[in-house]
Parts: C-alpha cells; structure tokens; sequence
C-alpha cells in the first residue's frame, strides 16, 4: 500500500499521527486546513508552521500520492481526463466535466477493476489493486486545485474570484468496483463529506456510487446513513445476456441485484439510477426494453431512474455503440412503462472516453 496520508486518517488519527512525531495536536488541524481548505500543495505555502517542522510534518502527512503523467481535454477545455501514476507505478484515471451550475468529477476506486465485463476497457486490464483512501480523495482535491488555479475556463473569473468554484459532485465511476474496496471507499466518501478543514465539505447528494450489483455491499452501504445515490449498471434485463456482458451476475442474479437497489431506497429515500450501456444488437433490442420497465414498475414507483449509455467503444472491440434510432425507441419503450429515462451525456470521446482505455493507450 502506499505510504500514509493525512486523507486516510479521521481527525482524531490525524491529531495522534502529529503528536506521535513530537509536534503539538493542533498542527494536525493547521495541515488538513492546507490541504482540504486552502487545497495548498507546496510546503512553502504553509507559513503558519514552523519551519523547522515543515518538511518533517509534510513528509510524514502528505506525501505524493498521483503524479501525473498525462492530461487530455476536450469541449474547450470544459473536460480534462487525467492518468495518474501512483508510487508502485500503477495507473489510473480520473475525469473532470465543468458544466454551466456545477462540476463533476468521475474518479477511480482500484488500479484495474476484477469484474471482468468484456465491453469495458478496465475490465479487459483486469485487478491491479485496492486504492487507498487518501489515493481516492486525492484524485479530487487534484481536481479542485485545477479549478481554484483557473485551469479549466468555462465560467465567470470575477465571480469565481468572489466565489471559488469547488468540485460539487463526485461520481465512483472511474477504474474498479468502489464495493469491491468498501472499507476505503466509505471512508473516502466520509472524507469528501465531512466540513472543512477535516474535510472537503461537500454535500453526500453530490455522490455518486455505482455497482456491477454486489448484493451484500449494496445493503451495508444502505445502513451506513449517508445518503449517497446508487448506481447499478445493469446492462441487460435477463440473466442468461447478463452473465456474459457482468459475469457477476452469475453470483447475484438480475432480480437480487434490483431487489437490493430497491432496499437501498426504501432505506435512504434516495433515488437509484440504473445504468445501461447500448450495445448494438447485443442489449438494445426493444424486448429487452419492455423487460427491464416491467422489471423496475412491478417494484414501485418513483424509487428508479434508467440512464441508457450510448457505449463507447475501445480499439479492436466488438462491441459498438447503438444506432442513433435504436437507442431512442429503447428510451421510448421505458418510458412508456413509466420509468423516467435520460441518455447519459457522454463527454470526452475524442479523448480516449472510455474507463480504462488512456490509462491502458498510456501504458
């Protein structure tokens, strides 16, 4: 694992870590300031410590998680998909979309994922390892340090000067399976959530979680009391397509995997969202369409809403994105069964848009 962060520690640890070093507690609460507050990466910057502890605390507490090794943007600059290469020298990515009222930011959870769906350009990487905590936070507060430094244009500079932008949502959509990395993955929400300066402060409806369905982790995130939405990404309605586009539904099939994002709600009240990625003549026919909106009504109203991925397709692949008329008559079957239905957005094509496939063309 990589070495120790600032990030992977609550306050209390935090505070201990520092007085373990012979410094006064309180230090720990003028570092996290620096970083979750004023997002300050150079230890020049940090003049209220004393210069004889700096380099000890800063080496100690906030040593070099991601080292960039490449930035891609796109849509004027609007999107800029990053590889990062972490201190054993394993990749990954993360992207940041600037939109008119908010920004988000897609980030990864593993190095790799080990679910082995064959459409995805992580899943054909396979595991590399777990993230840590501080690894996963640290993709976004890179984030938010492009958007304080001005290096993502698309807004209004004297009103960002009054108002610094922030990262306002988050999604765990990036490399990997976040369920599959539980423990740090709930702990780096806690860290994004929590008020500043333990934390970055953002709001928990800002983040995203998805799954391939892991049943068990879906109906421990619900009792976790932090009202994230889930995402599960389905991909197909019955289990003998599902088995071979998300091999975990050979473990959980369709029906257990909905039932427990149909929990999920019941518990938190917040809204699932079902992703589905269009694959030409493979998942976007409209029997498949009719069947997963009889699957979503028959379990109530109000609680699900499909997002339909046009896929995009890695170098060498089968697989492709559906026909611009396909794709709508999909859209249009769910919606007739009542479910509400929005196409994705999908930002970054011309940029190796993919998951996975930069790090992979990097590598």
């Amino acid at each position: 694992m990589p070495p120790r962060h600032l990030a992977d520690l609550d306050a209390a640890g935090r505070k201990a870590a520092v007085e373990a070093l012979g410094h006064k507690g309180f230090r720990a609460g003028q570092l996290s300031k620096h970083y979750f507050e004023r997002l300050v990466d150079a230890p020049e910057e940090m003049t209220d410590l004393p210069g004889a502890a700096r380099a000890e605390l800063v080496d100690a507490l906030l040593p070099r998680l991601l080292t960039p090794v490449k930035h891609l943007v796109a849509d004027e600059g609007r999107t800029v998909k990053s590889v990062w290469r972490l201190h054993d020298g394993a990749l990954v990515e993360s992207v940041l979309m600037r939109y008119p009222e908010r920004v988000t930011m897609c980030i990864s959870s593993q190095a790799g994922c080990g679910m082995n769906c064959p459409f995805c350009a992580t899943g054909q990487g396979g595991l590399t390892r777990n993230l840590s905590t501080a690894e996963i936070v640290e993709q976004v507060v890179a984030g938010a340090r492009m958007l304080r430094r001005g290096e993502v244009p698309g807004g209004d500079a004297d009103a960002e000067r009054e108002r610094p932008l922030r990262v306002s949502n988050v999604v765990f959509m990036g490399m990997g399976e976040a369920l599959a990395n539980y423990s740090r993955a709930i702990a780096a929400i806690r860290r994004l959530t929590d008020p500043a300066p333990d934390g970055l402060g953002m709001s928990a409806r800002g983040l995203t979680m998805s799954t391939v369905g892991l049943v068990p982790a879906i109906d421990r995130l619900a009792g976790e009391g932090i009202p994230v939405t889930l995402a599960l990404s389905l991909h197909a309605p019955d289990d003998e397509l599902r088995d071979e586009l998300v091999p975990i539904n050979t473990r959980w099939r369709v029906d257990e995997a909905l039932d427990a994002a149909y929990r999920y709600f019941e518990a938190t009240g917040r809204r699932v969202s079902i992703e589905y990625a269009l694959i030409r003549d493979i998942n976007d026919q409209s029997w498949r369409a009719d069947l997963l909106g009889e699957k979503l009504a028959r379990r109530g109203r109000g609680w699900v809403h499909v997002n339909p991925i046009p896929l995009n397709p890695t170098p060498g692949s089968k697989w492709t994105a559906s026909r611009t008329g396909v794709q709508q008559q999909f859209v249009e079957r769910l919606r007739a069964h009542g479910i509400p239905t929005t196409v994705r957005d999908t930002r970054g094509r011309e940029i190796d848009g993919a998951c996975g496939q930069l790090a992979a063309t990097t590598a």
